[in-house]
């Protein structure tokens, strides 16, 4: 079964060239981007934006990031897409909400928004998203408790944009939304049309795919609108769904 490791081969990235990242100093009272070049023992090697190459001392950066900087010197940890049960990237039906924040914060996939002492104030809903754009759009990542605290949907969305954007920048995340759940997942049990504009309603999601997963449950992919803004979704989910109506 193809894994998550795919997408970031769709979409454009790969492994051999990290993308930028945000590193933070000992407290993360201060952070800056940078893409990873190399490190040892001592010091991490770092190309910021501008183009600037220069190390610093591992010693003042945040845990987090020395962490991060630690299992790449693993060469035999598994692949953060190796768990079968994995539903996107690391994160499982059935985890905590601890474990899921753990599995975000670790990702190579996903990148926070927000700084994250801000966590415990907003919650996760929103505050991370796709560290690669995905049809020229970043996707936020979204997520339903049961009444246990235990995972069981994930969610996917574009940011809200205008009906101007409708027919282009979120047609295109939709299409290539298709491509990487079709390399994922295999051919969707329904393929249906991009949803048109003038069936959506305000909190109403349109499906045009869905897709079952090999260890259970369903994805959709559709369309919503709300107050005027539109979106493009992916809804990974525990229910076992079967095929919808489509137009």
């Amino acid at each position: 079964m193809i894994r998550l490791s795919l997408l970031l081969l769709v979409v454009g990235a790969t492994l051999a060239r990290a993308e930028p990242r945000v590193w933070r100093n000992t407290d993360a009272s201060a952070s800056f981007r940078g893409e990873y070049v190399s490190h040892d023992t001592h010091e991490v090697t770092i190309r910021k934006e501008d183009g600037r190459v220069f190390s610093l001392p591992l010693e003042r950066l945040h845990e987090n990031d020395r962490n991060w900087l630690a299992r790449r010197d693993l060469p035999d940890a598994p692949e953060p897409d190796g768990d079968p049960a994995a539903v996107f990237d690391t994160l499982c039906f059935g985890d905590t909400r601890k474990e899921v924040e753990a599995k975000l914060k670790a990702s190579q996939l996903v990148e926070s928004t927000i700084d994250e002492t801000f966590f415990g104030r907003l919650g996760l809903n929103g505050t991370f998203r796709t560290r690669q754009q995905i049809g020229g759009l970043h996707c936020e990542l979204y997520f339903d408790w049961s009444a246990s605290g235990a995972l069981d949907e994930i969610s996917l969305q574009t940011q809200p944009l205008g009906g101007d954007s409708y027919e282009s920048r979120l047609k295109d995340n939709w299409s290539e939304l298709i491509k990487v759940l079709s390399q994922l997942h295999g051919k969707p049990l329904q393929a249906g049309k991009y949803p048109p504009r003038s069936e959506l309603r305000d909190d109403v999601f349109l499906a045009s795919h869905l897709w079952r997963m090999e260890g259970g449950g369903s994805i959709l992919l559709g369309t919503s609108m709300q107050a005027g803004q539109y979106k493009v979704a992916v809804r990974f989910t525990t229910e076992k769904l079967e095929p919808i109506r489509v137009p």
